[in-house]
């Protein structure tokens, strides 16, 4: 018998032979493996920059926690340091106030106000009479006579601002007496509602800002100084209803473009002394700045008001509005001077200003008048420039010798043009038998007749007609060159039946032309 096979031999006997692998399938094989290769690298750095960048943030999150926590403590020691000061800041506020008050009572206690008055304006000749002067209207909290004897004092300027604060210092409640002082024009002028004067030509916004500024150093603190103003919840309520009337009536003003920049330039020392500022208004107060920029305070207003981080595109503004000279003020002020170079700025508006008055000598209208504003505009930028040069030492980089000489010269011309042209006479003479010429203003009737003969003798007052000059001597008329406009008579008085007629004598004070005029009739 034969062997019986073996199952998995008949088994892989039966079973076909596979094919060995093609090429095309090595190359399949080969594409999945770098495709998988490639996505994997790719996994693995898209999870390696998501790494770094969770690393950052973290680094980041750290730094501003431990930033935060340094203002927190920072802002604790201020605020336990304020704790701890509170009392004896009040403690000196209160004897100030006693002690003013004492002041005040004696005062108002002393003979005749009138004859501390008259001794006061006695003593009004120097600074410390002025300091005196104002001294006693703080202590009495005299507002009105304050507010007046500051106003009419305009040209004694810097004494004021060196004796103001000291005197506002004696006052009970200074806050209160400076905003009751200035209610008079701010927010609103109270002169254009009292009477029917246009108040105009009197602006009063100088005393406004000079009065607000002088409030300053009598508000800080006399333990923490300026980190601290002492001003009572009560008035500084009142300042922010003052600042809030102030931008309601911008609509009455004529807009933030027409309002008039000492009420700008009030509104906004306001804003800083009170420390009233909003960050909802800070667009305003921009625009403000801005349209005031001329002004010498406006770049300290500008940081005070929190516009640091606008200001170089307030000065890109400026720049482009041709003022570059105010400009070159913001640069230094806020330390730009490296982004914004003042000397190209300085040469630019110098350019600018020669271009306008180019401009302002083209109209053929008005020659001279034309000359004069040309000179008048390029003097104004030179002297803008010139006192740039100097107050923030650019001699070095752009010497001011020949802008001197061209004001020079231009204000030479002025001063020529300026002179009076001597006339003879008699230089207005008649060309044909050398007789007097009638005045070149003289008024003319409308059937004027000029004789070519010389002019008749003076008229000599009449005892018989008061208002008509006395008769003259019959002369004969003038030849008819013109053609016969009235037949020969001789003047006289009695001729006329009626009262005479008065004929004008061209306005001469007296009421009789003088001996060389021709007669009109």
């Amino acid at each position: 018998m034969g062997s019986i096979a073996d199952p998995g031999e008949l088994a892989d006997s039966a079973a076909p032979e596979k094919p060995p692998p093609s090429f095309d399938d090595f190359q399949r094989q080969t594409s999945l493996m770098t495709s998988c290769t490639l996505l994997w690298k790719e996994l693995s750095d898209h999870l390696s920059s998501l790494e770094q960048n969770l690393e950052k943030k973290s680094a980041a999150l750290k730094a501003k926690v431990q930033v935060l926590d340094s203002q927190t403590k920072q802002s604790l020691e201020i605020l336990n340091e304020r704790e701890s000061t509170l009392s004896a800041s009040l403690s000196i506020a209160l004897e100030k106030v006693e002690k003013s008050k004492g002041e005040a009572l004696s005062v108002m206690s002393k003979g005749s106000e009138e004859e501390n008055d008259e001794q006061a304006e006695a003593e009004v000749d120097n600074s410390f009479g002025l300091f005196l002067k104002l001294k006693s209207l703080c202590i009495r909290m005299d507002v009105g006579g304050f507010w007046g004897f500051i106003i009419v004092r305009k040209k004694e300027l810097e004494c004021l601002r060196q004796e103001i604060p000291k005197a506002l210092g004696e006052c009970i409640d200074p806050p209160k007496f400076v905003l009751e002082a200035i209610s008079e024009v701010f927010p609103v002028d109270k002169r254009k509602c009292s009477n029917n004067i246009n108040n105009n030509s009197n602006d009063l916004g100088w005393a406004c800002v000079l009065l607000l500024e002088s409030l300053i150093p009598v508000m800080v603190d006399p333990v923490l100084g300026k980190r601290r103003m002492l001003v009572t919840p009560t008035v500084k309520e009142k300042a922010e209803q003052i600042a809030d009337i102030w931008k309601k009536s911008l609509e009455e003003r004529g807009r933030i473009e027409n309002v008039k920049t000492p009420d700008v330039h009030t509104f906004l020392q306001h804003l800083v002394t009170f420390g009233i500022v909003k960050e909802e208004d800070v667009d305003l107060y921009r625009k403000l700045v801005v349209g005031s920029a001329w002004r010498k305070q406006m770049p300290k207003l500008a940081v005070s008001l929190g516009l640091g981080d606008k200001m170089p595109d307030m000065i890109e503004e400026l720049i482009s509005r041709g003022q570059q000279v105010d400009a070159v003020h913001f640069t230094y002020e806020v330390g730009l001077v490296d982004k914004f170079p003042p000397v190209p700025l300085l040469k630019a508006f110098l350019k600018d200003a020669k271009k306008a008055a180019s401009s302002i000598m083209e109209d053929p209208d008005n020659s001279g008048r034309a000359a004069h504003l040309a000179a008048k505009k390029e003097q104004s930028a030179l002297r803008a420039v010139i006192r740039c040069i100097e107050e923030y030492k650019l001699e070095v980089e752009f010497p001011s010798e020949n802008l001197k000489k061209r004001l020079e010269q231009l204000e030479k011309t002025k001063n020529e043009k300026r002179k009076p042209v001597s006339v003879p006479a008699n230089k207005r003479t008649r060309a044909s038998n050398g007789g007097p010429m009638p005045p070149a203003k003289a008024g003319r009737l409308t059937n004027a007749y000029v004789s070519s003969f010389p002019a008749a003798p003076a008229f000599v007052r009449s005892p018989s007609h008061t208002q008509y000059p006395t008769g003259v001597p019959a002369y004969p008329a003038p030849p008819a060159i013109y053609g016969s406009r009235s037949p020969p008579y001789a003047y006289s008085p009695e001729a006329y039946p009626g009262a005479p007629v008065n004929y004008p004598v061209y306005g001469y004070a007296n009421g009789m032309a003088p001996a060389y005029q021709q007669a009109y009739y």
